[in-house]
């Protein structure tokens, strides 16, 4: 049984006759009819009962039309989506992402990348940076977003680009003293218990922003952990301490934070398209353009 066999069937049925099946499909009278005979032959029964004019569907024929019909329209289905696929119009992306970069650049990568490509399917994974390289490279995930803070080694068989670069701010509770300064040295907050996120073994990321903030001349003593960015930030508005994040975190973010600038910290985050080499599905370019417009 092929797919022929069944779109002859149908078309049969569809049209009410094997020889206006035969027009309507451009074919010869005789496939039309060979076709049929190869199928009944193959399902062990009648699909017609000939010895009526028009011919009708046998009660075999009756219960394998819809399916037949129903096998059609997938199969027609598949091919166009996989047609879109190869051609970059149409399919699937996903993209892995640390939870920070939805504050700012994947929200309008996002928007812009499904003005371009509406039926491009998107998966959204949050993980850590540190875990995206793997996944890149057993081909879950097309796109990582990561967030590096200073040097970082670069996995091999992946492509690195820079997208924006995110200075440093303090968030403290909105009653703490210091939230009405318009900058604070990192000193002035040796005294605020702090919040070290993420909680995760394979993050460098906590310990690198905790050795900022020495480098700098404050005593952090982390006090809570936090599992991820907006868990932290919870903590925070509950008045349990203090915690560094990047700038853009301070757009649309809550109102019972105060996010302070550090006069005395002039590292910034990277945050980073980190994709696979070569690249070989055509989304993902798209993507990585709609990030790049999207940091401004």
């Amino acid at each position: 049984m092929n797919l022929r066999q069944l779109r002859y069937f149908c078309e049969i049925v569809d049209s009410g006759s094997a020889a206006q099946a035969a027009a309507r499909l451009y074919v010869a009278p005789t496939a039309v009819s060979m076709q049929l005979a190869q199928l009944e032959s193959e399902l062990g029964g009648e699909l017609f009962d000939r010895a009526r004019r028009p011919m009708e569907l046998t009660p075999l024929g009756r219960h394998f039309y819809p399916r037949a019909k129903e096998l059609i329209t997938s199969a027609t289905r598949l091919k166009e989506e996989t047609q879109g696929i190869a051609g970059g119009q149409r399919g699937w992306l996903a993209v892995g992402f640390t939870r920070s970069a939805m504050f700012s650049v994947l929200p309008r990568a996002i928007r812009r990348f499904r003005a371009r490509l509406p039926d491009v399917q998107l998966e959204l994974l949050p993980m850590q940076s540190e875990q995206q390289a793997p996944e890149l490279l057993t081909g879950r995930i097309q796109v990582g977003v990561s967030r590096f803070l200073g040097p970082y080694d670069k996995v091999e068989g992946l492509d690195y680009q820079l997208i924006a670069q995110d200075p440093f701010v303090a968030a403290i509770p909105r009653n703490h003293p210091l939230a009405r300064r318009k900058t604070i040295d990192a000193a002035e907050l040796s005294g605020t218990p702090y919040v070290a996120y993420p909680k995760v073994p394979q993050s460098h990321y906590a310990e690198d922003v905790s050795a900022l903030l020495r480098a700098a001349g404050a005593t952090p003593v982390a006090t809570y952990h936090a599992d991820e960015i907006h868990i932290a930030l919870g903590m925070v508005a509950s008045g349990l301490g203090f915690c560094l994040v990047g700038r853009s975190v301070c757009e649309g973010s809550r109102s019972d934070v105060a996010f302070v600038p550090l006069s005395d910290i002039k590292e910034k985050g990277d945050i980073v398209a980190v994709t696979k080499s070569p690249q070989t599905a055509k989304v993902v370019g798209p993507f990585v353009d709609a990030l790049i417009l999207g940091k401004a």
